[in-house]
């Protein structure tokens, strides 16, 4: 059975960003701003009866501004969950708080998110400002790695997300250690341990097909081993070739456990660096190779980009990081529709800079030449 990884899509991440960037410049005059976190499978009706008990314990909050605030807003929170028959799959997050910057004046909001990905925390908070740290924590997880740490006997396969480090698997090979049976020539023990490592590089390399061959956004794979076990591993365990492709660093790894995995990423970290830029550059590169020779096959600009997008032209969507975000917003939703691949330009290199300053925030590489 393959392992499952849910990853935010590039539409839910941009959701998310606009609302943690929204909650995040929200300031109440005291603790009067409400979070509450629900974990994903956690009754919501526990979730009610705290929160109305604290509303209860809240009547005796001496300022009777602050007072009112939290009194409402913990019943706006429990009205809008009373709508809701059982915890999202994914858990719930809901800030409420008086938003009003008028001293004085009241303007309790609300907002209700199912995170992208699985809450594990369970939180109810009064303060001055929302408790935005699990969403900032799914937002940060935008590199995903394969990780491999072996010798001949051992091999553990894990994941790098974000900064997570998740042990999926661990292998044994069986492979006797240098200590032969009694009777057995040296040539015969050789070429038992030989064959045993080879079908146990080959177990390995199937394990990491089931687990890594259809995970979406898989960035690379990270390799680590002593001398000449990794080496050998790519030579003879038959690792598919799109698989062998993306790894993107050999490192010699003296641990096969899951401290192996730590020191591994922590090794391999200036190569992902590396990778990255590598990528987005290539991109870039494209962009300009084709506005250059063929012209007619691009399109950059806000205007041109989205009718471009609109006819259904575009093979791929460039959009830079510091583009408006309403307008990434309607281009996303475009491209979405017509099934076109995009790609944010970040600006922490010389061609992001470029990319910018041509085309103001947004391009396309073409399918066909529109008239």
């Amino acid at each position: 059975m393959a392992f499952e990884l849910k990853l935010i899509s590039d539409k839910d991440r941009r959701k998310l960003e606009e609302l943690v960037a929204l909650l995040s410049k929200i300031r109440g005059r005291h603790t009067e701003l409400v979070t509450v976190m629900i974990p994903a499978g956690f009754s919501k009706d526990a979730v009610v009866r705290q929160l109305e008990s604290e509303a209860g314990t809240a009547e005796n909050i001496k300022s009777k501004a602050t007072r009112t605030a939290v009194v409402t807003s913990l019943e706006r929170v429990v009205r809008e969950l009373r709508k809701i028959q059982v915890t999202p799959p994914n858990g719930l997050a809901i800030f409420c708080g008086n938003v009003s910057e008028k001293e004085g004046n009241q303007d309790i909001q609300v907002w209700v998110v199912e995170p992208p990905k699985p809450l594990n925390v369970r939180l109810y908070r009064c303060d001055q400002v929302f408790i935005l740290d699990p969403l900032n924590e799914m937002l940060s997880v935008d590199e995903v790695y394969g990780l491999l740490v072996m010798d001949r006997r051992e091999a553990t396969i894990g994941l790098l997300e974000g900064k997570k480090i998740e042990v999926i698997r661990t292998l044994t090979s069986g492979v006797p250690g240098k200590i032969r049976a009694g009777g057995q020539s040296a040539a015969r023990f050789e070429r038992i341990t030989e064959s045993l490592a080879k079908e146990f590089f080959k177990r390995v390399a199937e394990a990491m097909k089931e687990i890594f061959y259809d995970m979406p956004k898989l960035k690379g794979i990270l390799l680590g081993g002593p001398i000449p076990t990794k080496e050998e591993f790519l030579e003879y365990g038959d690792l598919i070739s799109n698989l062998k492709n993306k790894v993107i660093a050999v490192k010699d790894i003296g641990y096969t456990d899951e401290h192996g995995l730590k020191l591994l990423v922590e090794a391999s970290e200036e190569d992902m660096v590396q990778q990255e830029m590598l990528k987005e550059k290539k991109i870039i590169q494209k962009f300009f190779e084709m506005l250059g020779k063929k012209r007619e096959k691009t399109a950059y600009g806000y205007e041109k980009t989205k009718f471009a997008l609109e006819r259904g032209a575009v093979e791929l969507l460039l959009i830079s990081k510091e583009f408006s975000t309403d307008q990434t917003r309607e281009l996303e939703s475009l491209a979405e529709a017509s099934g076109t691949e995009v790609v944010i330009i970040t600006t922490e290199n010389q061609e992001g800079e470029q990319f910018l300053n041509l085309t103001k925030g947004a391009a396309a590489i073409l399918r066909f030449q529109l008239e």
